[in-house]
């Protein structure tokens, strides 16, 4: 690497190198952006690797998103110009004065970095690790890497850590999947159409080659896709379509096991948050990393709000810098003595952290709450001589309410909805949906990771996909295989264990805890939300809904369905009851 290869500065009492050239294997050199103290160091690393453009800023890139943290959060913008603010990674005005190196490189085939863009591929999980060696040896580096930042970089993080490179010190997972199939593309074998959207609105538009078609850096004036522009014929070239990849490989194969994480050689320290509202994305996987990691020195953090606000917050930045200060500068900090779990408990108006030791909480009261179909109540007792009821698979479902609670109630973890179901076709989608109402009967909903219209919580299984594995489920959290179809019979009832992704509420008294059955997405009962990273508008899940019209044929998936109670069947949901800790 020669002084002609990148440009370097000192401006806002930091060195900047901009466009730096990594070097890959392959001959391909993914550039990046460092960001370090003015003097010689050496300096711990935060990394991040990701697809967005570095050198598009938060405010231009996600305009929508960026007022709504600075009106809500107003902090984030403190104590920096904000000049450098980048979607998702840190701000290194806040970091670089610590003490930090903060590098954030173009992932192949994105922003400045040539090559073919092929998102979460193999080609960019060794993409990273070569970047991380990089960091590692270079002459301003103590040789301590930390992998940083929300959603796509902790995704990255949690494939990175698998493959256990040697510079790799610590890695912070906020709201990242790991599950590349049950997470990210389907919900219980349910297509999600996410993944198409988001590579429309942010993945094509920064791609390498953009050249003058895309932005420029607000910082450098420098183009943000690369100085080439490349025409629309030879952009797709060089690009991996992967909603086709998707449609390609309905059921879980070698394709997504090659893009999720081995969680038995992920060994290094991590902190894995994960978002309440996340349903869709930005949940399950911070908590199965967390739980399945083979990490001796794993923390779980868990909270509410806007995806893209709370790790910027002072909240969210003391606790990643406690954590690496830690592990990459080896301060005694007491962050080894931190308790494992550290939960900001979600009430109706507000949320209070709180401390505990492990996750599922050790004092859950697992409870089951029947449903009866002659009061479409919730119960704990179970219906007796119950009959079977139906309802239209695309229409608004069943919704069985709690009577008034008469205290306080937490449900707080992974919920489970057991269902005794035949349908009129071979197959049927289930979405399980739950709620909680005020006194007056208005639900109550919460901002989600995207969607301000969440409800508490959500899972969805295909009945054809309800194949489970033995060694991988637990009471609390069923573990279905996805690996083959097994179609019903028309009329036939089968038991199916439904998934539902953990959740957190204090439900006061007088309110009432609602599950809705439904053969389609839930809607919210208002106006839909946008946001300008958004194709669609959004009406309570937010961009992750389930609506591909080859995935669910409506001769199959839009007929009716039936609870089957007769006989003595049970249909209930386990929720995670927390009595008050012990004092």
């Amino acid at each position: 690497m020669t002084a002609v290869d990148y440009k370097s500065e000192v401006r806002d009492g930091m060195r900047i190198d901009w466009d730096v050239p990594i070097p890959m294997s392959d001959g391909v050199a993914m550039r990046c952006d460092i960001f370090r103290p003015v003097g010689d160091g050496p300096y711990p690393v935060i990394l991040s690797y990701g697809p967005y453009g570095k050198g598009l800023s938060f405010q231009e890139g996600y305009s929508t998103a960026w007022k709504l943290m600075i009106d809500e959060y107003p902090d984030v913008a403190r104590g920096s110009s904000n000049k450098y603010q980048n979607w998702e990674v840190v701000d290194p005005e806040k970091w670089v004065p610590d003490g930090y190196v903060c590098i954030r490189v173009d992932s192949r085939g994105a922003g400045r970095s040539p090559g073919v863009s092929n998102q979460h591929s193999p080609q960019e999980t060794q993409d990273i690790v070569e970047c991380i060696e990089w960091a590692g040896v270079q002459p301003w580096s103590t040789g301590k890497v930390g992998m940083n930042g929300i959603s796509y970089y902790a995704i990255n993080a949690w494939r990175a850590a698998a493959r256990q490179p040697a510079h790799l010190a610590a890695i912070c997972c906020w709201e990242g999947n790991t599950d590349r199939y049950r997470e990210a593309s389907h919900h219980g074998g349910i297509l999600s159409v996410f993944a198409k959207n988001w590579h429309d609105m942010q993945v094509k538009t920064v791609q390498h080659g953009r050249g003058e078609r895309g932005a420029r850096s607000a910082v450098t004036g420098e183009l943000v896709c690369g100085p080439e522009t490349l025409p629309d014929e030879e952009l797709a070239k060089n690009r991996v379509n992967m909603w086709q990849e998707f449609l390609e490989h309905p059921l879980d194969d070698a394709y997504y096991r090659a893009r999720s994480p081995d969680f038995s050689r992920i060994e290094v320290p991590l902190l894995s948050a994960a978002n309440w509202g996340g349903q869709g994305l930005h949940l399950r996987g911070n908590i199965e990393g967390f739980m399945r990691s083979a990490s001796p020195q794993k923390w779980l953090e868990v909270h509410g709000g806007a995806h893209w606000a709370e790790f910027y917050t002072d909240y969210g930045v003391a606790l990643q810098k406690r954590f690496f200060n830690h592990f990459l500068k080896g301060e005694a900090n007491g962050w080894d003595r931190h308790p494992a779990v550290q939960l900001k408990v979600r009430r109706i108006d507000r949320f209070e952290v709180r401390l505990e030791n492990e996750w599922p909480l050790a004092r859950t009261e697992w409870t089951r709450f029947y449903l009866d179909p002659r009061t479409m109540r919730l119960g704990t007792q179970a219906p007796a001589d119950a009959q079977d009821t139906e309802y239209e698979a695309m229409g608004d479902g069943l919704t069985f309410m709690s009577e008034p609670l008469k205290e306080e109630t937490e449900i707080t973890g992974p919920s489970v909805l057991r269902l005794n179901l035949s349908s009129e076709t071979t197959d049927a989608d289930v979405f399980a949906v739950l709620r909680v109402f005020d006194p007056q009967g208005k639900e109550v909903v919460f901002h989600g990771a995207l969607d301000p219209n969440t409800p508490i919580g959500q899972g969805w299984l295909r009945a054809s996909h309800r194949k489970q594995d033995a060694r991988l489920s637990l009471p609390y959290r069923p573990y279905y295989t996805h690996d083959e179809v097994q179609p019903l019979k028309p009329g036939e009832c089968v038991a199916l264990d439904v998934e539902i992704w953990p959740t957190c509420i204090v439900v006061p008294p007088g309110y009432r805890i609602g599950l809705s059955v439904r053969g389609k997405d839930y809607e919210f009962d208002g106006p839909a939300a946008t946001l300008s990273n958004m194709k669609n508008p959004m009406k309570g899940c937010g961009p992750f809904v389930h609506d591909d019209a080859g995935d669910r044929p409506p001769e199959v998936f839009g007929k009716r369905n039936r609870l089957h109670f007769s006989g003595g069947k049970q249909n209930y949901v386990t929720l995670p009851l927390i009595p008050p800790k012990r004092t």
